[in-house]
């Protein structure tokens, strides 16, 4: 969580006047929810104010195992070829294994395609639409019920019951329930 420096000075000299009221700097700390070495690490010895947070302008190393320009072209050659440009990298990536190609991993497919902007729905396949239900709309409680039936498995092999229930709409109250073998 990110703290102001006013906010930062504030703890910091509470802490103090605890530990100077005779206060151990653990337990004072414990009571401010923070640990002793955060405090150790605002405010260092001989500074007369707690330090602003580091973090927003820390420079932070890329990853050594970040792929590079050369790899994430590779990537989009792949999948923009004919052979893999209806397939997901869902399918690619084990297509690739088959033939005993790696280039990288399933989840590296899908953020450089992110990337580019071209991660959508690829295939001959529609795409999935949602629609919202037209009917069988409730705006208060007991006027419209629906009802399910749920396949209930036991521990003995061979045997199960099934669970029969109503269930309102508009609270998701479950009106009725019943549990049968047949």
């Amino acid at each position: 969580m990110m703290t102001t420096p006013e906010v930062r000075n504030q703890v910091v000299n509470d802490i103090e006047l605890a530990v100077r009221d005779g206060a151990r700097q653990t337990r004072a700390c414990a009571m401010m929810g923070l640990a002793a070495t955060t405090i150790r690490r605002w405010k260092p010895t001989g500074s007369t104010d707690a330090l602003a947070d580091q973090r927003p302008t820390a420079i932070k190393p890329p990853p050594a195992n970040k792929l590079n320009a050369a790899e994430c072209q590779r990537i989009l050659s792949v999948c923009n070829d004919p052979t893999y440009s209806n397939v997901p990298p869902s399918q690619i990536v084990p297509r690739l294994a088959d033939k005993g190609i790696y280039i990288a991993s399933e989840s590296s497919f899908y953020r450089v395609l992110r990337s580019q902007g071209q991660c959508n729905h690829r295939g001959r396949a529609k795409e999935k639409t949602s629609r919202v239900p037209t009917t069988h709309r409730a705006t208060g409680p007991n006027q419209v019920w629906m009802w399910d039936i749920s396949y209930l498995p036991t521990r003995t092999i061979g045997q199960h019951y099934y669970l029969y229930m109503v269930e309102d709409l508009f609270s998701r109250y479950g009106v009725h329930w019943e549990v049968h073998d047949c």
